[in-house]
């Protein structure tokens, strides 16, 4: 006689929200001279700022810290048209995210010029230098040029390695230093990345009763890439 087994309960994965506070932001070589300017706000060297730096580098981790620290107002740059961009500027510092997606050029100039008007700050973000923008408003170069320009880099294996175990620890999850060693080498150079697998792994941990080992990530690499 066959015993009957009843449905597989699936594990109770709780939601995780990330902190993304100035005390939580992990500094290597690659964000170092980033932080600095952040944190040393509001001795900026002029009162607006161009953060760039490429996709999974943790530029939004740095507004939502300058957010913190500043109380600034977080816009995306294709919202500008559709804003009252004097009282914008009148309400306090600004942080204006993702420049690459397009924003609305007469709007942006009148930013610029509302700001330094109000004695203010903005802090803007975007995967690409300003000068590679191609601008009809000429006046709104001179106005990029005059901002102080910094670079997040893309994470080194330094980052990754504290960002991972970090994710890791925050799921009170406790793995041995090989997975982290296994992981840095083999994900995207991306915060991102390293988010998205240790939430796999921590799933699939959870779903088979099993400890992540360096076999189950490499289980899960396998996947990823298919």
């Amino acid at each position: 006689m066959t015993g009957s087994t009843g449905p597989q309960q699936l594990p109770l994965v709780l939601p995780h929200e990330e902190a993304l506070g100035v005390d939580d932001y992990l500094v290597s070589t690659s964000n170092q001279a980033a932080f600095n300017l952040i944190s040393n706000w509001p001795q900026w060297p002029s009162p607006i700022v161009t953060l760039q730096g490429p996709i999974g580098s943790g530029k939004t981790h740095l507004v939502n810290a300058w957010q913190e620290l500043s109380g600034a107002q977080i816009v995306g740059g294709d919202e500008l048209e559709f804003l009252d961009i004097t009282a914008l500027a009148e309400s306090g510092p600004i942080a204006v995210e993702d420049l690459h997606s397009g924003f609305d050029e007469a709007s942006l100039f009148h930013l610029f010029n509302a700001v330094r008007l109000a004695d203010g700050n903005m802090l803007m973000t975007t995967r690409e230098w300003p000068n590679t923008f191609e601008l009809k408003t000429k006046d709104l170069e001179s106005r990029f040029r005059a901002a102080t320009p910094v670079q997040v880099q893309e994470p080194d294996d330094m980052l990754l390695r504290m960002v991972l175990t970090k994710h890791f620890a925050d799921r009170q999850v406790t793995v041995d230093s090989s997975v982290i060693d296994y992981l840095v080498i083999r994900i995207e150079r991306s915060l991102d990345a390293a988010r998205n697998v240790v939430n796999l792994l921590d799933r699939h941990a959870l779903a088979t009763g099993k400890k992540i080992s360096r076999v189950m990530a490499s289980k899960i690499m396998e996947n990823m890439d298919e």
